[in-house]
């Protein structure tokens, strides 16, 4: 089959790899669209993925066309978007609930091959149907959807508050939509990207700023977000941190990035710094909330891509072009 292939730090092709064939309560799917993510940027520069070479892509959606032994809940022909989470279920923080966590985490599309493919396995447990109106082809989406789920599980927010997003690429976008569905007063977006913050300014939120210093609100804000793992932006938004607020750490930095904290500050005005770490008990919810529309693909999907073009795609991706670009086999 055609995949995708990262086969060493900084070389991405596209090739010939042997077709998957399914293991005990495993199926393969046929990817209708798989999803790139600045989690394929830090494999592409050697961080995230334990060995190379490896199939990226861990957004992605399909139907059954091979279902491995003792498989029941899922039959050939089902469509369905892949969980990629892999957990071992053994460790300390499997068993005490925080699996996201696990001490032999994996993942397809970053530890195993993924679906910037034809063809991908997956166990049967990580695949979501699909109800009949929402298309194969979106369902990429509800992924990174899940991951801004989390995001907000761990933010615990509360009616009312003022949230700043710095980001409006697809998860600073996502971020909006469930910030604005979780009963914020307003949600503020920072972006250096003229044409993104264009997109959160169509999606409706309450303003738009290329810095911060352009938003009126001197008293900062309850709830800050960085969905751009860039450190500037990190380390701004943790000086607008309301009292009592908080700030999330949501986009992936690169290993390297370091930000200064005021431990006074954050002692005296009682402010938490917290991090949200991909997907954890969220593909399900972010999938039923994907079927009722919380998300418009038209808006997220601005490139539908042939696999072909993976390796431009991904450059497109990193220039900060677009928004979610989808590649299709």
């Amino acid at each position: 089959m055609k995949a995708a292939l990262i086969e060493s730090v900084g070389t991405v092709t596209v090739t010939t790899v042997p077709d998957p064939a399914p293991g005990p309560r495993e199926v393969v799917v046929r990817v209708a669209a798989c999803g790139l993510c600045g989690t394929d940027l830090h494999i592409r520069q050697g961080e995230f993925a334990p060995t190379l070479p490896v199939v990226p892509g861990h957004e992605f959606a399909g139907e059954v066309v091979a279902v491995g032994g003792d498989v029941h809940e899922r039959a050939i022909g089902d469509r369905v978007a892949v969980d990629p989470s892999l957990y071992c279920h053994e460790c300390r923080y499997c068993r005490s609930g925080h699996s996201n966590l696990c001490d032999r985490w994996a993942a397809i599309g970053v530890t195993v091959a993924g679906g910037a493919a034809e063809y991908a396995v997956a166990p049967v447990a990580n695949c979501v149907p699909l109800p009949d109106h929402v298309a194969t082809e979106d369902a990429a989406l509800i992924e990174p959807l899940s991951c801004a789920v989390r995001g907000y599980d761990v933010l615990r927010s509360t009616l009312g508050a003022r949230v700043l997003i710095y980001g409006s690429g697809t998860m600073g976008l996502m971020m909006l939509e469930l910030a604005k569905r979780t009963g914020a007063s307003a949600v503020d977006v920072v972006d250096i990207n003229p044409e993104r913050l264009a997109t959160a300014g169509q999606l409706g939120c309450s303003n738009t700023a290329g810095n911060a210093d352009e938003l009126d609100r001197p008293q900062g804000w309850d709830i800050v977000v960085d969905a751009t793992g860039n450190a500037a932006a990190i380390q701004d938004g943790l000086g607008r941190v309301a009292k009592a607020g908080t700030f999330l750490q949501f986009g992936v930095a690169d290993y390297a990035t370091t930000a200064t904290i005021e431990p006074y500050r954050i002692y005296n005005q009682e402010i938490t710094i917290t991090g949200s770490m991909a997907v954890l008990h969220s593909y399900e919810r972010a999938a039923e909330l994907f079927a009722t529309g919380v998300l418009d693909p038209g808006v997220f999907i601005s490139d539908r891509l042939p696999l072909d073009d993976y390796p431009a795609a991904l450059d497109r991706f990193a220039a900060g072009v677009g928004r979610k670009i989808v590649v299709r086999p």
